[in-house]
């Protein structure tokens, strides 16, 4: 039986000592009705882009928490910080992981509303505005959008929910199913659902925010979303998303987490039963592609032989076919027709 641990809001007394260092500028604003929740960790050259986004907001009564979390690059990061430095709330703290870093950020929040905000990631101007509006006019208690994808050649321009749609109300059916996914960057939340159903999950370290989403319907909380693209989501195979393979590994991962840690309904059951079947195919396909771009045919060969027993689709069995006969023409192929993607799987070698 695995642990999970909930950080509890009314232990906030306890979590705030382990900041080693807390600054409060002087021009943070005091009573806002936003928190802005930026967990930093080795994200320095990116972190610049990420408050230019958040002071270029049309909406102004909000605050800025960003944690520092260890970062190796904790130098860099206080110089790109220097030009922010007055305007927002900076603690520094051990290594603990994104969950720990984020519920210090929470217990430091003075606003109704948490807009949590990854430190590589870009908002547009009025994502605060509509998000704001859209959750007030809607009585919703959480709500997410839409996002643009960047940073990668093989994701460049494309929308989140291309490959992560939401389709429907937003319930436990429906995050178990991946009818609707929720992207965290994008997502505004009313503060007192935490304060009553507790934070982030500090055992889990990549797939917290997914456990809190499904928490909150799990318990009721009104979530919906905007079609609206607000939010420029930056992809990078050393962030906390990962490669291809440990994204699938990790749908994986959240689906036990969640059958473990709440216990499912007989229909959610039945959705959690057929939802695994396709995530440990893509997880099969992802590792055929990774042992493909890296020489292991064999290896690619039995991973795709067995992503395609769910899958079943011709390319595939053509793909099989090819690395029994001829593997290097095969990588080949591959490297011609899906250049991105194989520079995304196998990128160069410093």
């Amino acid at each position: 039986m695995n642990v999970y641990v909930e950080e509890k809001f009314a232990d906030c007394g306890q979590i705030k000592q382990r900041i080693k260092n807390l600054h409060v500028g002087k021009q943070a604003v005091e009573t806002p009705k936003v928190s802005v929740i930026i967990p930093a960790f080795d994200i320095a050259p990116f972190v610049k882009e990420t408050l230019d986004s958040v002071f270029a907001q049309t909406y102004n009564n909000f605050e800025v928490i960003l944690i520092n979390d260890g970062s190796h690059d904790s130098d860099d990061l206080k110089i790109a910080l220097e030009p922010y430095f007055e305007r927002i709330v900076f603690a520094e703290q051990e290594n603990l992981g994104a969950s720990r870093a984020r519920n210090t950020a929470i217990c430091l929040s003075k606003g109704e509303y948490l807009a949590f905000l990854d430190g590589d990631d870009i908002w547009h101007p009025d994502f605060l505005l509509s998000q704001v509006e859209f959750l007030e006019i809607n009585d919703f208690d959480m709500i997410y959008c839409d996002a643009e994808l960047f940073g990668e050649p093989l994701f460049e321009g494309e929308k989140y929910t291309r490959t992560s749609p939401s389709r429907g109300k937003v319930s436990t059916e429906s995050l178990i199913s991946a009818e609707c996914n929720v992207i965290t960057s994008g997502t505004l939340l009313k503060k007192d659902w935490l304060e009553r159903l507790n934070m982030f999950d500090t055992e889990l370290s990549r797939m917290q925010d997914f456990d809190l989403w499904y928490r909150l319907a799990k318990n009721g909380a009104r979530i919906g979303y905007q079609t609206a693209v607000l939010v420029k989501y930056r992809v990078r195979a050393d962030s906390l998303s990962g490669t291809n393979v440990e994204r699938s590994y990790r749908n994986i991962r959240a689906l036990n987490v969640i059958r473990e840690k709440y216990g499912l309904t007989e229909s959610e059951n039945r959705i959690w039963e057929k939802q695994m079947l396709v995530y440990e195919a893509e997880y099969e396909l992802e590792q055929g592609k990774f042992s493909l771009t890296n020489g292991d045919f064999s290896g690619a060969r039995a991973h795709i032989a067995k992503a395609n027993k769910y899958f079943r689709k011709p390319k595939l069995f053509l793909l099989m076919t090819l690395l029994k006969i001829s593997p290097k023409f095969a990588l080949r192929l591959f490297k011609k027709f899906r250049p991105a993607e194989y520079s995304f799987i196998a990128p160069p070698k410093s």
